[in-house]
């Protein structure tokens, strides 16, 4: 079985490998890996530039709409989605909140990673150049409820790399992705989530 995982994945990754342009490697990405699992690591600026927060983790996600980002530094924190709902625990207050999906993936980054593979129906594309080895793409949200300015992309053979985010508050949050292994079939239990014994449960 994990030969023919690997097998596939080196198939996969061949075939987008000789993508000219950034994205063009960001639509093969999205069209392709219907899901993916991988580590990262996240810096958050402020609008001064002033290093803000640094945290790692780990995330998994399974198209459309169904991910689960785990972060481990500095502090524990989990986000689930099954396609319908949001939730997202505090581990130290033991809270959970719960918000409805619906609609609201549509121009967040999430729906880069997890979404229904509509890039262009909710953002515009355009080529932003090479650099640290990376071919870019800028995506300027069609929708001006969106939390966020732009994203900046990074890809490499096919894969995402990095993604830099400007929010509406002029914070820069990068996030640098390793490890990422496109159709790696994760196990539907992990996008259920049940409150734990004794949570504060906030929302619907």
């Amino acid at each position: 079985m994990a030969r023919v995982l690997l097998c596939a994945t080196v198939a996969w990754a061949s075939g987008v490998a000789a993508a000219a342009n950034g994205v063009v490697q960001l639509r093969e990405f999205v069209d392709t890996a219907r899901s993916a699992q991988g580590e990262f690591e996240q810096t958050v600026s402020s609008a001064s530039g002033r290093r803000a927060q640094q945290a790692s983790g780990s995330f998994v996600f399974l198209r459309p709409g169904k991910f689960r980002w785990s972060y481990d530094k500095p502090y524990p924190q989990l986000l689930v989605s099954d396609g319908e709902k949001l939730w997202s625990w505090d581990r130290d207050l033991n809270q959970v909140t719960v918000k409805r999906l619906g609609d609201a993936l549509g121009s967040t980054p999430a729906a880069i990673l997890a979404g229904s593979g509509t890039l262009d129906r909710d953002f515009n594309l355009a080529e932003a150049g090479s650099g640290e080895g990376l071919e870019w793409v800028l995506a300027t949200p069609k929708h001006a409820e969106s939390s966020f300015q732009s994203i900046r992309m990074g890809l490499a053979g096919g894969l995402l790399k990095r993604m830099e985010l400007q929010d509406n508050f002029g914070q820069t949050t990068m996030i640098v992705f390793t490890s990422l292994v496109p159709n790696a079939h994760p196990d539907p239990a992990l996008f259920h989530f049940v409150p734990p014994a004794g949570a504060d449960v906030i929302g619907d």
